[in-house]
């Protein structure tokens, strides 16, 4: 089974995806993690985005496909594959269309999360973690059970992300819109493209996302 899985930061596509990982054996390829494999295993398209990178340009169409392909011919991508953060435009749905045809391989589903942008706003910009374990707080949904001391390992230390905060998230909101978006009529008219309630409870996103797959 191999998915593109859609939607604004902050949507939940790591949760999902980390879950399918391990309930499905799928493995989650994000264009910067394969970026930063390539460059650090040396390999010829590796080092040509290494070189580009240093020079402080963006990494061309044409680079992150060759990475991909490389991504591709792993075995552990036989048990079907999650694309997260590419396609971003309609050049890149076309040449990843080409690069899988190539491959012998085919996109299943186009899994969109849907979200309410000004609620999810409030979702990101209230987060934040204990510093020492990494559990997850929530300013109004998710306050430590005695104030600034973690729950899990009674630490009293907190960060937030720097970037969690409403003008950043509206303007990443603003350029999935803008960008990402778009590619989607490209796959609706082939029938690929299910929306599932981003907002909605963790299970039943995942109940959701199951349903989609298990489609005939």
């Amino acid at each position: 089974m191999n998915i593109i899985l859609l939607g604004p930061p902050g949507a939940g596509k790591g949760t999902q995806s980390g879950r399918l990982e391990q309930e499905r054996g799928m493995v989650q390829l994000s264009t910067g993690d394969m970026l930063r494999a390539a460059v650090v295993a040396r390999s010829p398209v590796g080092l040509l985005a290494k070189s580009v990178m240093e020079a402080g340009e963006l990494v061309s169409d044409e680079i992150v496909t060759g990475i991909l392909s490389e991504r591709l011919d792993q075995p552990d991508v036989k048990r079907g594959f999650i694309l997260d953060g590419y396609p971003r435009t309609e050049a890149q749905a076309r040449s990843l269309d080409r690069l899988l045809a190539e491959k012998g391989m085919k996109l299943d589903h186009v899994i969109e999360l849907a979200v309410d942008e000004t609620a999810l706003v409030d979702r990101i910009t209230g987060r934040f973690t204990c510093a020492s374990c990494g559990a997850g707080y929530h300013d109004r949904y998710k306050l430590p059970a005695a104030p600034q001391t973690c729950d899990n390992c009674g630490s009293h230390n907190f960060k937030r992300r720097p970037d969690d905060n409403e003008e950043t998230v509206r303007n990443r909101l603003a350029e999935y819109r803008a960008k990402t978006a778009p590619i989607l009529p490209f796959y609706e008219a082939r029938g690929l493209v299910s929306r599932v309630d981003g907002m909605a409870p963790i299970a039943e996103v995942e109940a959701a996302i199951e349903a989609v797959l298990d489609r005939r």
